[in-house]
């Protein structure tokens, strides 16, 4: 422990990332400060439309997967998304006031009216939409829409945030988990070492925020192809810098799913899914990343499904994404844990994690992407999130049927 503890203190962001210091429109500063221009402060208030009229509806003409009201879709893709002719999902760019969050695919969707344009969606919607646009397994848009919901969001009225507390519009009765902070929230869907978003403590709590600065350290790792051995070593280095910068750095048990995240660039995102190529215009087209005169990278508000996009293949279930996760994981491992200050890491132990060292196989990736959502997770290194009865009555109720016959002992409540 005491020479991952020296290991920590004299890793720097330069040699976190030693290639980047010459490369054209790359300022380090922005990681270091958070008063950078990169950032901006967690906003006072959010953005409220008064015009909330929920995911553009979808009919016999242009159905994708088929599937509607939260149900299993028939999971054929290889659609053309949007579908020639589908006014209804062009692409709209989000208003100042929408909301808009840390998921690019979920931005992405509202942007295309798969989910409600507004930000405000639900779990039918949510469900819905994943399967629809970019033929994720029902399964699997289930676990993650539970997530959201359940941990983020309102289980009484199904609502969910896909960015900043709007508290007053997705709850009716008062949250049960207190504030209902959407997909901002810190240590549940978002977390330290995002792709693109700066860690919550190094930017005032913008922890949602694209950060061209990331974005351009990921280009060049990526070199053109953003497949998983390079997504891999980026996370890695995502992982150095936030542990070597930020003294409250966590890399918790839910930490699995920004792998499982880093996954969709080259599984979800390529048209045709997996069969396609994850190229630098595709990713560049979901991110809303354009290039600057500079060299560098800075958002333009317009996440967006590429032309001439293909959906992918076959469905991306919950199995495969355990072993995308796996896959990620063993070719950098790294410690779960977190700072008691900077450079003072402390590892922790949860499920198949001990002492920091993840039990690295499938079906404990599996296992452990169920008991996210129906356990009581280490929300830091000394805070626990304890789920409401109700909360967990709801969440087992979605999952349990989804889990049954792949493997994990469910929780019965």
């Amino acid at each position: 422990m005491a020479l991952l503890t020296l290991m920590a203190t004299l890793v720097v962001t330069t040699t976190a990332f030693p290639f980047l210091t010459d490369v054209p429109g790359v300022d380090m500063s922005a990681l270091r400060d958070p008063r950078s221009s990169h950032n901006q402060k967690r906003q006072s208030t959010c953005p409220f439309n008064s015009n909330h009229q929920g995911a553009a509806p979808y009919n016999s003409k242009f159905p994708y997967t088929g599937a509607k009201d939260g149900l299993p879709g028939t999971g054929v893709g290889g659609i053309k998304v949007p579908a020639t002719g589908d006014t209804a999902h062009a692409f709209e760019a989000p208003g100042p006031n929408d909301i808009r969050g840390p998921c690019p695919g979920l931005n992405t969707a509202a942007n295309h009216h798969f989910l409600s344009h507004d930000g405000i969606t639900d779990f039918s919607e949510l469900v819905d939409a994943q399967q629809n646009l970019y033929n994720i397994d029902y399964g699997l848009a289930v676990l993650l829409a539970t997530l959201g919901v359940g941990l983020d969001g309102d289980i009484v009225t199904g609502k969910l945030s896909i960015g900043c507390d709007a508290t007053s519009r997705t709850s009716t009765t008062g949250s049960l988990l207190g504030e209902e902070l959407g997909l901002d929230r810190h240590n549940t869907f978002e977390a330290d070492t995002s792709l693109t978003r700066n860690d919550y403590f190094l930017a005032n709590g913008d922890d949602y925020s694209f950060n061209g600065t990331l974005f351009g350290y990921m280009t060049t790792t990526c070199n053109g192809n953003f497949n998983r051995d390079n997504l891999a070593l980026y996370r890695y280095q995502r992982y150095q810098q936030s542990k070597a910068d930020n003294g409250n750095f966590y890399y918790g048990p839910k930490t699995v799913l920004l792998d499982g995240a880093a996954s969709f660039l080259y599984e979800l995102f390529p048209s045709l899914g997996p069969a396609g190529d994850p190229d630098l215009p595709t990713i560049s087209s979901f991110f809303g990343a354009e290039k600057t005169p500079d060299g560098g990278w800075q958002f333009n508000n317009k996440e967006t499904i590429p032309p001439n996009w293909l959906n992918r293949r076959e469905p991306y279930n919950i199995v495969a994404t355990a072993a995308e996760v796996l896959a990620v994981y063993l070719a950098h491992p790294v410690l779960f844990g977190g700072n008691v200050g900077k450079g003072n890491f402390d590892a922790l132990s949860y499920g198949p994690i001990t002492d920091g060292n993840l039990n690295a196989t499938q079906q404990n990736i599996v296992c452990l992407l169920y008991q996210l959502a129906t356990e009581d997770v280490p929300s830091s290194l000394s805070g626990v999130l304890t789920l409401p009865l109700q909360v967990l009555k709801w969440t087992t109720g979605k999952l349990n049927p989804v889990f049954k016959d792949l493997g994990c002992p469910l929780r019965i409540v």
